[in-house]
C-alpha cells in the first residue's frame, strides 16, 4: 500500500483506437448492433493504434501519475486461436513509451468489448472463462514486464448490470436477473484464479476507484484508501463505449489539454 494512491487517466482502446468493426477489421460483441444500425461503432475514433505517443506525450505534463491502457483481447486474437503478434508487439511499445516519460503504466486485460467469436453470452458460456485465463497469462507473458499494474475488468458490475439488467450493453437483455447472477459468478471465478495465477497475479492491482473526469478532482483522488483511482477518460473515444469527457483533445491535428470547466477543475 503506497502513502497515496497513484491517479491514473484511462486509454480504453476500443473507443480510442480505431479499426474495430468494420470489413476486415478485429471484430467485437458490438459488431451485430453496429451492423444494424443500431448504434454507431468506433469508426477510426482518435486514431491512437498508429498515434498513442502523441498523447502520452500530454498525459505526462497535467498532473496525474499515470495511465491505464486497454489491451484489446479483440485486437491479439481477433479470431480463435489466431493471435496477431504484431499487435501485442504494438502494445509493449506502447507501455515502454508511458513508462519511458515517466508514468505509471496499468493494463487492462478486459473490457467493456471482448472478441464476437466468443459469442454475445461470453460471460455466461462455460467454455469462455479458461479461455479468459490463458488470455490473460498470454498477454502477462508477452507484455507483464512493461508494466506496473494490471487490472483483470475494467468494471465487471457495469458489464453485468448493462448486459443483463439495463440492456445497455451487449447482451442487450433487461432484467435477466438469473443470469446476471450466473455472469456475476463466472466473472468473480475467472478473476480469482488470476489473482492466484504466479504469472498474473503479482501485477493484478486488488484495491481500485474509478470515476467520470467530472466527478473528482486529483486532490480528493488521492484521499481515497485504494492502491489506484482510475479516472475516465485521458481521451473520450467515440463508438458505444465513449467517456462521458476526456481530458486531452485533438485540435488541428494536435493534442493538448481540453479547454474546459470540467478539466480545469479536476486537475486543479
Amino acid at each position: 500500500m503506497t502513502s497515496r494512491p497513484f491517479v491514473l487517466a484511462t486509454l480504453e482502446g476500443y473507443g480510442v483506437e480505431g479499426g474495430y468493426d468494420r470489413p476486415g477489421e478485429p471484430a467485437t460483441c458490438f459488431s451485430p448492433t453496429i451492423a444494424l444500425g443500431r448504434h454507431p461503432g468506433p469508426g477510426e475514433a482518435d486514431g491512437l493504434w498508429r498515434n498513442y505517443e502523441r498523447v502520452l506525450d500530454v498525459a505526462a505534463t497535467i498532473g496525474v501519475d499515470g495511465v491505464r491502457i486497454g489491451l484489446e483481447w479483440a485486437r491479439i486474437e481477433p479470431h480463435q486461436d489466431e493471435v496477431d503478434a504484431r499487435a501485442l508487439a504494438r502494445y509493449g511499445e506502447i507501455l515502454r513509451y508511458g513508462a519511458s516519460l515517466g508514468l505509471r503504466v496499468t493494463g487492462c486485460v478486459f473490457g467493456a468489448a471482448w472478441p464476437a467469436w466468443l459469442g454475445l453470452e461470453a460471460w455466461l458460456l462455460p467454455w469462455v472463462a479458461p479461455r479468459a485465463v490463458s488470455h490473460a497469462r498470454r498477454l502477462v507473458e508477452a507484455v507483464g514486464g512493461d508494466l506496473d499494474g494490471l487490472m483483470l475488468f475494467a468494471d465487471s458490475d457495469a458489464l453485468v448490470r448493462g448486459g443483463y439488467l439495463e440492456g445497455s450493453a451487449p447482451p442487450w437483455r433487461h432484467r435477466a436477473r438469473a443470469d446476471a447472477q450466473s455472469a456475476s459468478e463466472q466473472i468473480r471465478a475467472v478473476s480469482d484464479e488470476l489473482q492466484r495465477d504466479a504469472v498474473v497475479g503479482p501485477l493484478v492491482v486488488a484495491r481500485t476507484s474509478t470515476f467520470d473526469v467530472d466527478e473528482v478532482t486529483l486532490d480528493e483522488a488521492r484521499r481515497e484508501d485504494v492502491d489506484e483511482v482510475y479516472l475516465r477518460a485521458l481521451v473520450k473515444g467515440k463508438g458505444p463505449t465513449a467517456a462521458p469527457n476526456g481530458l486531452v483533445v485533438r485540435h488541428d491535428g494536435q493534442w493538448g489539454l481540453a479547454p474546459s470547466q470540467v478539466v480545469r477543475d479536476v486537475l486543479g
